[in-house]
């Protein structure tokens, strides 16, 4: 069997010294798991349209998608991952589309949340910017 292989795009919003972060809903891959938003690419969709696109399907908000953060790969049990995170400015004010939670996070707070493997680097990478 074929192991599934995602490229996903995701969000770093940061306001008043603190980051938006989403938590995934029970029943889903990572369950529970705190992430930055956004999510998988379509099939011959940009990083940056597929990250406009879930920020507004699942954060009903627009962003301007601005510069390229950070890219890794993790492989998990079911599949690999191949993820993008982009620095991005809010259009509006981020609602919880889906019925997940959403937090704005200190720099500070953000390793004392549950969040994928594949954020760990980035994590400690925002929190040596400090």
């Amino acid at each position: 069997m074929t192991r599934q292989r995602l490229v996903v795009a995701a969000a770093i919003v940061e306001r008043d010294d603190a980051f938006l972060v989403t938590r995934r809903l029970d029943g889903t891959h990572l369950g529970g798991h705190w992430e930055f938003p956004g999510g998988k690419c379509e099939p011959d969709e940009t990083l940056a349209e597929c990250l406009l696109r879930e920020m507004i399907e699942e954060l009903g908000v627009a962003v301007i998608v601005c510069d390229e953060e950070f890219a890794t790969s993790h492989a998990y049990e079911d599949r690999d991952i191949e993820l993008h995170f982009f620095k991005c400015e809010l259009r509006g004010e981020p609602q919880p589309a889906l019925g997940q939670e959403i937090r704005w996070v200190a720099q500070a707070e953000l390793s004392a949340l549950p969040f994928p493997p594949a954020d760990a680097e980035l994590i400690a990478r925002l929190r040596a910017e400090r």
